[in-house]
């Protein structure tokens, strides 16, 4: 068989933790973006247009609507007999016992016997949960011009947000002399963006010997640092388009608030790059005589018989008669019943909004139990639930479950309060 240029390895295992209870039942790749999308959808559809044809997607937290979203890779043209996609999940490897993935390079490291098969000159490693297009065929490009043993994509930050990054000191021709995990004083702005493209004998002899030394070996803290010790070629190729790493309620929210722009930063409609998704055949979209709809984003299979303003709404919502979504973001399936108003918040799909519940209302108030999450005035229901008729929900709620009346104190749920049916933790 004939060696195989690049071969891509997707880590979509991470929980996504500060996404809160958008992640409970969900890993972060899995979580809707844009109505219609997953934050995975991007990362694939790049591989796609890249002209990346065999990917390993590594699963771990909660990895079942993952799997059943990406199945056999139809949607990214990935449905093939010599590559497309694998889902790579932690399994027993000799023994009794399996290990879980313990670290970006860790989880690569577990799966060398499937790269290995498929024999790769290199290797590309992505991460599942970020937003943007990128040609990771220029990328790799940049590569072979370089003689690189590793070339690691990197954007330009302020001097300020540096800190929260993985930092490549380099020189005017972009090869890296330093690497510092998120410095206190950074002495440059390119920051890390995760992606990696490896000659694929440098990492495999790498990821060998580190595991040796670090069980929870990670590519920033262990794999690069020891690469660059060792007078590896390492170089910084610069990205200058779009990417979100929509890793809080706030980001997230605010990234899917931007696609509803005249003109969007990030553009969905691009026929040169398009970005492929596992949508189910709907039925066409459906707006009633008394319906307004304002600049939003509306999937397939939506009723709206209500107001939408400056939304997305994913596929299959009813908004009834009266009802008013502003500002929020409702994903599949919900029901939003008549005269309900919902502004600035965040619905988890196959959730019922009971009639004439105000939703949104009062002061910003961060929650108490998670004030780290829910902080900026965007109220959030988990999936699956349900919020009786006639209640009033404030700023920074989080709900979570098949709610009742008897659960809101004089018919109110006030700013930064919760209520968690489940008892797990969101």
């Amino acid at each position: 068989m004939r060696k195989k240029e690049m071969l891509a390895m997707l880590l979509a295992g991470g929980q996504g933790s500060r996404l809160g209870v958008l992640t409970t039942k969900n890993a972060k790749p899995a979580v809707t973006f844009g109505g219609k999308y997953k934050i995975i959808d991007f990362p694939m559809s790049n591989c796609v247009n890249s002209g990346v044809d065999t990917v390993g997607v590594l699963t771990q937290y909660q990895p079942l609507s993952l799997n059943q979203h990406i199945g056999i890779g139809i949607p990214w043209d990935l449905d093939r007999k010599n590559g497309g996609v694998t889902i790579l999940a932690p399994h027993v490897k000799g023994g009794e016992q399996g290990d879980w993935y313990s670290g970006t390079a860790n989880a690569i490291y577990q799966n060398i016997g499937y790269i290995d098969a498929n024999d790769p000159e290199y290797v590309i490693i992505l991460s599942g949960d970020h937003i943007y297009k990128m040609d990771y065929s220029k990328m790799l490009d940049f590569h072979k011009k370089n003689k690189c043993d590793v070339t690691i994509a990197v954007l330009e930050v302020s001097l300020e947000e540096a800190s929260r990054f993985g930092i490549m000191n380099a020189d005017e021709n972009d090869k890296i002399y330093e690497f510092e995990e998120k410095p206190e004083h950074p002495k440059s702005n390119l920051a890390s963006m995760g992606i990696y493209i490896f000659t694929w004998d440098e990492l495999r002899k790498a990821l060998i010997e580190d595991s040796g030394v670090h069980r929870d070996s990670d590519f920033g803290k262990h794999i690069i640092p020891a690469m660059l010790g060792r007078g590896k070629s390492l170089y910084a190729y610069r990205f200058k388009d779009y990417w979100k790493d929509v890793g809080t309620i706030e980001s997230y929210w605010a990234a899917n608030m931007e696609l509803i722009k005249a003109l969007p930063e990030f553009n969905l409609y691009e026929d040169f790059w398009k970005i492929y998704t596992n949508s189910e055949h709907q039925p066409p979209l459906y707006t009633s005589a008394d319906a307004s709809v304002i600049r939003s984003l509306i999937s397939e299979g939506c009723e709206i018989y209500g107001t939408v303003e400056n939304s997305v709404i994913s596929t299959g919502v009813v908004i009834e008669e009266g009802a008013v979504v502003k500002g929020s973001i409702i994903m599949a399936d919900c029901v939003v019943k008549k005269g309900a108003v919902i502004d600035r918040c965040i619905i988890d799909e196959h959730t019922i909004i009971g009639e004439n519940v105000k939703m949104g209302t009062g002061e910003n108030v961060p929650n108490e139990a998670k004030p780290k999450i829910y902080n900026t005035g965007i109220t959030v229901i988990g999936s699956d639930s349900e919020i009786p008729d006639n209640v009033e929900i404030g700023k920074n709620c989080v709900v979570f479950g098949k709610s009742t009346a008897d659960m809101y104190k004089n018919g109110k749920l006030e700013s930064g309060q919760t209520i968690d049916i489940g008892g797990i933790d969101i």
